[in-house]
């Protein structure tokens, strides 16, 4: 069970470093890897017979990390028209 965690984890990596161009599914490749490592964590804390507090602390943060993510798409949607960063200025 611990090879499919690991698996995941470089699954969402290599998705996260070949999809750069596109903001949307960059922010679903590391859901992704927040998915593999809590599927982790709870492998670990389960097989070590450890109380599952730490679990909720990290699901509560990497759900703010999500919507801090879904606010920052929406405003780069309504400010530059699309979430491709190829479109993006740097000069602006």
């Amino acid at each position: 069970m611990f090879f499919v965690s690991i698996l995941m984890y470089f699954m969402g990596l290599i998705s996260f470093s070949l999809k750069r161009k596109h903001f949307l599914l960059m922010l679903l490749s590391l859901e992704f890897i927040i998915l593999s490592l809590y599927f982790s964590l709870m492998m670990f804390l389960f097989f070590y017979t450890y109380e599952f507090y730490f679990s909720m602390i990290f699901l509560t943060m990497s759900v703010c990390e999500g919507a801090l993510g879904l606010a920052l798409m929406v405003s780069i949607i309504r400010t530059h028209g699309n979430d491709y960063f190829q479109s993006f200025s740097m000069l602006w």
